[in-house]
Formats: structure tokens, sequence, C-alpha cells
């Protein structure tokens, strides 16, 4: 019976420890932070490797280098521990573990995208659009308002109405739902883009450089529709030819 009861809390600790690693790795996945912490894991194999090899000198330096790791944790981290302590004290922590949230099937997405870039594109309403890939974008969607919204047709042309606050930036759409509006992205500064390219066209191409990111433009001036992808600008793309890159770009 004390077998059986020790198994139970060795169970129930097992698995809250897990849920906390899971959570925290889902919220250092995004940043940058996440090269740090690889660093933190290839010290901690150097350690286990040293002292199973009884490598002196190798342990010596692993051993005082621990020493000032929790320091450089807290000062790497600050940003990424306060953001964990604000999630886990929110209501979405909570819809994370009761249930996943509500997405647009991927042929949805594509389809809102599209009829909403050209219905910006017919009135030369600028948009910037970006789709986060692979790469993490929350550094730029905290900068952002955080909306957490399905991508839908009707709140894209919302968000881009030039009386609204929002129209000036960037939409970033995670997980085919909107994670945010509103956010500003490094502009490109490479000279061989042309200078007559506005500010969103620069800023499309500045977080396809760094990211893997998607970005869709449509010009304030010329109505012009434009895909950005690794630094490189295709413009002139009508629904046709949008629906049939992003189809591919997305399904990658």
């Amino acid at each position: 019976m004390a077998g059986f009861e020790l198994g139970i809390r060795e169970i129930v600790d097992i698995s809250i420890v897990t849920l906390l690693a899971i959570t925290i790795v889902r919220q250092l996945r995004d940043t940058p932070a996440i090269q740090a912490v690889i660093a933190v894991l290839f010290f901690v194999f150097l350690y286990i490797v040293s002292s199973l090899f009884q490598l002196r000198v190798l342990l010596f330096v692993v051993e005082h280098t621990y020493l000032y790791l929790g320091f450089a944790i807290i000062i790497v981290f600050q940003r990424e521990i306060r953001r964990a302590l604000l999630y886990f004290g929110s209501i979405p922590y909570l819809k994370g573990i009761l249930g996943a949230r509500s997405e647009l099937p991927e042929s949805e997405l594509i389809n809102a995208i599209v009829l909403a870039t050209n219905t910006m594109s017919s009135s030369k309403t600028g948009a910037l659009l970006v789709i986060e890939r692979q790469v993490g974008l929350q550094e730029h969607i905290e900068q952002g308002i955080f909306m957490d919204a399905i991508a839908s047709y009707d709140l894209i042309i919302t968000i881009f109405q030039p009386q609204t606050p929002l129209h000036d930036g960037a939409v970033i759409i995670r997980k085919r739902r909107i994670a945010a509006a509103g956010c500003f992205l490094p502009l490109s500064i490479n000279p061989k883009h042309a200078r007559e390219l506005g500010t969103r066209h620069r800023a499309a191409i500045g977080i396809s450089e760094e990211t893997d990111a998607i970005a869709i433009v449509v010009s304030e001036e010329t109505g012009i529709i434009s895909v950005v992808e690794k630094g490189e600008v295709y413009r002139h793309m009508n629904s046709e030819k949008l629906r049939s890159y992003l189809q591919k770009a997305l399904s990658e």
C-alpha cells in the first residue's frame, strides 16, 4: 500500500514537472533566448561527461562556471521570466490546458488573405501582413497590440482601415490566427533595394531577412500586391498568383 502511494506521488510529481517544462519551452521557443537554453544544456552535458570520465580540468572549469550561471540566467532571461510569470497567471494559460483554441483551416486562411488583400488593393489601402513559420516572431508580437483572434477577412480589412489606430503597423499571423496588430518591424538597410520602396516594403524585407516569415504588402500609392520572402520582393501578385504562392509556401 505504501509503495502504491509512493508511486502515485511520483507520477503526480513527474507530471507537474513535465507540464512546467513544456510550458517553459513553449514560451522560449519563439524567442532568441532559446539559444541560451541550448548553451545551458551544453554545459550540463559537459558536466556529466567530465564527471563520468574524470576529466579534472574540464570539471574544474565547468564547476566554476556554474557559480555564475544563476546570475547569468537571471540577466539573460529577465524578459522571459517576467513573461512566463504573467503567462502562468493569465487566462490564455488556463485555456491552453483546458482546450485548444479554434483555428482557421489553411485553405480558409489563404482565402481570407487573398480576398482581403485584393479588396485593399482595389481601394489602395496600405497593408502589411506577416505569416510566421519556423522562426518565432514573439519579440515583434510583444511590441504590438495582442489580439489572438481568428484571421478572418472582416478583421483584416477592419485593422487596415485608415481611420483605425492600428493601420500603420503590421499584422502578424501565427498558427492561422492574428497574434497581434500594430507591430513595427525592423527596416531593411540593404542598399540593393530600390529607394522608391516605402516603409511597409522595407519593413517586409527586413523581417524576411531576419526570419523565414512571409510578408504580404499592399502599396498605398499604387495598390500593387507584393510578397516578400528571404529578402526578395515579388510584385504584381494577382489573386491566382498569391493563392498559389501561399499554398506552396505554407505547405513546406
